[in-house]
């Protein structure tokens, strides 16, 4: 409650008990003058006191009034600063969400342009396997960049038109044997979507025999064409430029399979394509170090030539140096020989020098005899 409800409830309550005094003296017979009196100046007094209660009560209310002010003040600036922060950080992530935003958007349209560049590639691929020579062509290029990557230029040949008249996709020149292996592309894909988009069993199992056939068809053809005896290899390969076709046809037909293999030719995907040629390297590498084992055994014996020439310069050196050995010692020998005679020499005691001549003129042929001791 308030400090002017307070007030005005105690003003209510004084007027009410003013008026209540009042109306029981009205209601009294017996009222002396001077009692009445000393009613009214009892009623003064407490209406003083009332008075002074009242505004002890307003001054209360004006304090109350000043704190509850300050206290309204300082919540609204904390609410103020509050709602500030809180509007800057809204703002400031606000801001930030609308650049990420935008970076996501500027992703989204670039992704949106290669996906719209993609699927006009996907159509315009579907154009090119709607039509049998364009079919054609790409599989041809696929091989050709399956044998330029797995081969050397040497080792293959695109094109090449053989004694038959018929022309190859691709020639590997592998040596005899086996010889030369050609490569086709082929791609049956007609019989293969409709099996994809095949609505139930049956049409399911009428695509799957005409995948089988066309299949086969191709395998024939492969067989007549680039089989020749004597010119190249006896078997051939069958490129399908498709993995998902060479898994249907080894999952679903594996008797096609069988058949093509028994006629020699191999039906070969990307990656067995890949396998293939890395075997095929591994064989030409071989028929070289065989066609150059001849020259390594001739370089080998001239090696061993040289390295018993080699020995027999190393004795005759060996030989030279014995001797340089022996002389070297006799050398040593004849030194040590004559420092002995030199300290014979010094060591002779004589009283003067005129005997030591006389004597040694005297012995001639004991110097002869030491002399012929020397080597």
């Amino acid at each position: 409650m308030s400090m002017m409800s307070i007030t005005i409830i105690g003003l209510v309550v004084l007027a009410a008990f003013i008026g209540l005094s009042i109306g029981l003296l009205l209601k009294r017979k017996d009222t002396t003058p001077n009692h009445l009196d000393t009613i009214l100046a009892d009623i003064n007094r407490q209406q003083a006191e009332m008075t002074g209660r009242l505004n002890s009560f307003a001054d209360m209310q004006e304090a109350a009034k000043g704190e509850i002010n300050r206290t309204l003040s300082e919540r609204l600036d904390s609410v103020s600063k509050n709602v500030t922060h809180t509007l800057q950080e809204s703002r400031e992530k606000t801001s930030k969400t609308l650049g990420e935003l935008g970076e996501r958007l500027s992703l989204i349209d670039k992704a949106q342009q290669q996906i719209t560049a993609l699927s006009g590639q996907v159509v315009e691929l579907q154009h090119i396997l709607d039509n049998k020579q364009a079919r054609g062509a790409f599989g041809e290029a696929q091989l050709a960049d399956i044998v330029i990557d797995g081969l050397p230029e040497s080792a293959y040949l695109f094109q090449h038109t053989l004694s038959n008249g018929k022309r190859a996709d691709c020639l590997i020149n592998l040596p005899n044997p086996p010889g030369p292996v050609v490569v086709d592309s082929k791609f049956p894909l007609e019989a293969y979507q409709k099996f994809k988009q095949a609505a139930d069993e049956i049409e399911q199992k009428t695509a799957l025999q005409q995948f089988g056939q066309d299949t086969l068809k191709h395998a024939e053809a492969i067989r007549d064409k680039y089989i020749i005896t004597g010119e190249t290899a006896d078997a051939a390969l069958m490129f399908l430029p498709s993995e998902s076709i060479f898994s249907e046809l080894h999952i679903r037909r594996p008797d096609i399979v069988d058949k093509c293999r028994s006629m020699r030719v191999y039906p070969v995907s990307p990656n067995t394509m890949s396998l293939t040629l890395n075997t095929v390297r591994a064989i030409m590498r071989d028929v070289k170090m065989r066609e150059q084992a001849s020259i390594i055994q001739k370089e080998v014996h001239v090696m061993i030539e040289d390295v018993v020439r080699l020995n027999d310069r190393i004795s005759k050196l060996r030989t030279h140096f014995d001797q340089a050995n022996k002389d070297i010692e006799m050398i040593e020998t004849s030194g040590t020989k004559i420092s002995r005679r030199g300290e014979k020499i010094t060591a002779l005691e004589v009283e003067d020098s005129n005997k030591t001549s006389n004597k040694l003129s005297d012995k001639p042929d004991d110097l002869l005899s030491s002399q012929a001791d020397l080597p």
